[in-house]
């Protein structure tokens, strides 16, 4: 009996040592814990017309941007310039809840109100040739250049061409459009110091319409058979008052100047009847706007001298605008001729 009763429990003290000796099971396989993935930014560009050359050539740099920067990146804009469109677009976007909006503003002021609303909402907002917008209604503005830099240069290619004297108008796209005001006030200015025998007749408003520009330029040759210079601003004025003073055959007697690119300018500056396109590529500004917007929403600040790592914004000036909006200034004009408009086919 004794004896039995040892073998059994000789039996579990094996038994027992055996099972200490045996591998920890295998735990169960847990899943690894997994970074939920980051939402996808979404950065809309609001523009006065999709319908313009300068815009489409804008929305490519819109696009490049968001395939480099993995952003869902597109443009938006009325079939003509209408701030109350762009007003109605940029609701719709605070309503989709877009993460950034570049807005290119026909009217400054027209488009402050939208911008505010889309600021209260979260929204990082973004404008372009918009630098008199006011305080709160904007977080940055981004400018190509020194708007009155790029005035007082415009003006300094007219006098070129018109030897310093003789009567020359002004065109805008519109009385509200900041930029295209500071360009063409600081051309008046400068021309005015420095050019005593040049006399200024006018400014007109082209509504960013080429028709309107080309019917208002005829009323001018009318009234002014004299006059010997024009200086544009939006990208057809220049077109519209080259194809009627090439209508007129006055080409080689009135110097044009102004702002535009060869998509519209092209012809009229191989004929002479636009003598100089000046510009910036709009591709890289849309892009430099956009690059703007993704590094607030990264939380990185914006500081003078900086570099976007944009052509033309390597070494941008940060200045406070006339109505309190922060101001990005880039380094980026460029000026077209007959010589050079194969550098720029856009």
């Amino acid at each position: 009996m004794k004896k039995s009763i040892f073998m059994v429990l000789s039996v579990l003290v094996i038994a027992a040592m055996l099972a200490s000796c045996a591998p920890a099971a295998t735990p169960a396989p847990t899943q690894a814990p997994t970074k939920a993935p980051e939402k996808q930014l979404v950065f809309a560009a609001v523009v006065k017309s999709i319908a313009f050359n300068w815009f489409k050539r804008l929305e490519e740099g819109v696009l490049q941007f968001g395939k480099d920067y993995g952003v869902k990146a597109f443009m938006e804009g009325p079939s003509q310039v209408d701030s109350a469109q762009q007003v109605a677009i940029i609701e719709n976007l605070i309503a989709q809840g877009v993460d950034a909006i570049c807005n290119v503003p026909y009217g400054v002021p027209e488009n402050e109100p939208a911008q505010k609303k889309a600021m209260d909402a979260g929204i990082i907002v973004i404008g372009h040739e918009a630098a008199t917008a006011h305080e709160g209604t904007l977080h940055y503005d981004v400018e190509a250049f020194d708007n009155c830099a790029y005035g007082e240069e415009m003006m300094k290619e007219l006098a070129k061409r018109t030897g310093e004297e003789g009567k020359y108008i002004q065109f805008v796209g519109s009385l509200t459009n900041a930029s295209h005001n500071e360009w063409q006030d600081c051309a008046k200015a400068y021309a005015e110091k420095n050019y005593p025998k040049m006399q200024f007749i006018a400014k007109y408003e082209s509504k960013e319409d080429q028709e309107v520009a080309y019917n208002t330029m005829k009323d001018v040759l009318r009234t002014h058979p004299d006059i010997k210079g024009v200086l544009g601003s939006a990208a057809g004025d220049v077109v519209g008052a080259g194809r009627a003073i090439e209508e007129a055959g006055l080409q080689d007697k009135i110097a044009v100047v102004g702002t535009s690119i060869t998509s519209y300018a092209g012809e009229l500056l191989k004929t002479g009847a636009v003598d100089l396109a000046m510009a910036w590529d709009p591709a890289t500004a849309g892009y430099a706007c956009m690059v703007v917007a993704y590094k607030l929403i990264k939380g990185e600040q914006i500081t003078d001298g900086m570099d976007l790592g944009v052509p033309g914004y390597e070494k941008i000036i940060l200045r406070k605008g006339v109505n309190g909006v922060p101001v990005i200034y880039g380094s980026a004009w460029i000026k077209i001729d007959a010589s050079n408009m194969d550098k720029y086919p856009f």
